[in-house]
């Protein structure tokens, strides 16, 4: 049974003991996005990661996030700043799902996806990084993040509930393959800790000089 936002969020501060203010910031460094860009969040989920993309391209910027939920929609629009906070740039939330974005083409600068992928059959994986990469302009930037699958019984507990039993097939460097074999030209990989991997990738054409 999927978590309620609530019990999401909380189940988020245990997992990052206090951390995650800092691991989301660093994300939004490593997405390569830059002031006054278009973004798109796909499965933004309680819109943790859309708040910081806002933060990071500036109120001439534009960031929407996309989740399947209405319930966790409603939880982020309550938590954004739209409004409140001149530095960052307005998020718009809309119910869809990964596998079959309803947006236009080549009509985002930079795409996020956090954890998410998990929660996909492994089928439609690649289903939803094509959408990713159509709706990317020539040269945008994409970044997949996922959990990093923890080592041992003991460190699988603290993830289980968001997704622990899904990410033995997620490792960094296969996930990196899976982003290149759906078309993107991966530029980098890495982890922030505590739990996080990351894959860097653009759309090829563009002139796009990556990380």
């Amino acid at each position: 049974m999927p978590l309620g936002p609530h019990a999401y969020e909380f189940c988020g501060a245990v997992l990052f003991a206090g951390r995650r203010h800092r691991a989301f910031t660093r994300l939004a460094e490593l997405s390569g996005a830059e002031a006054g860009d278009r973004v798109l969040d796909v499965g933004c989920g309680t819109g943790c990661l859309t708040r910081h993309m806002a933060a990071r391209v500036g109120p001439e910027g534009a960031v929407t996030g996309v989740d399947p939920a209405p319930p966790v929609l409603a939880y982020a629009r309550r938590k954004s700043h739209n409004g409140r906070d001149r530095r960052s740039a307005p998020c718009v939330y809309q119910e869809g799902i990964a596998e079959a974005l309803d947006l236009p083409d080549a009509s985002f600068d930079t795409v996020v996806t956090s954890l998410m992928l998990h929660h996909l059959p492994g089928e439609l994986r690649p289903v939803a990084l094509r959408e990713m990469l159509r709706v990317l302009r020539p040269g945008g930037r994409l970044l997949v993040v996922e959990f990093r699958p923890p080592k041992g019984r003991l460190g699988c507990r603290p993830v289980h509930p968001t997704g622990g039993h899904a990410m033995a097939d997620l490792r960094v460097d296969l996930l990196a393959g899976l982003v290149a074999d759906t078309g993107f030209e991966v530029r980098g990989s890495g982890e922030v800790r505590p739990w996080l991997g990351y894959v860097q990738a653009v759309r090829p054409g563009g002139g796009e000089s990556g990380h």
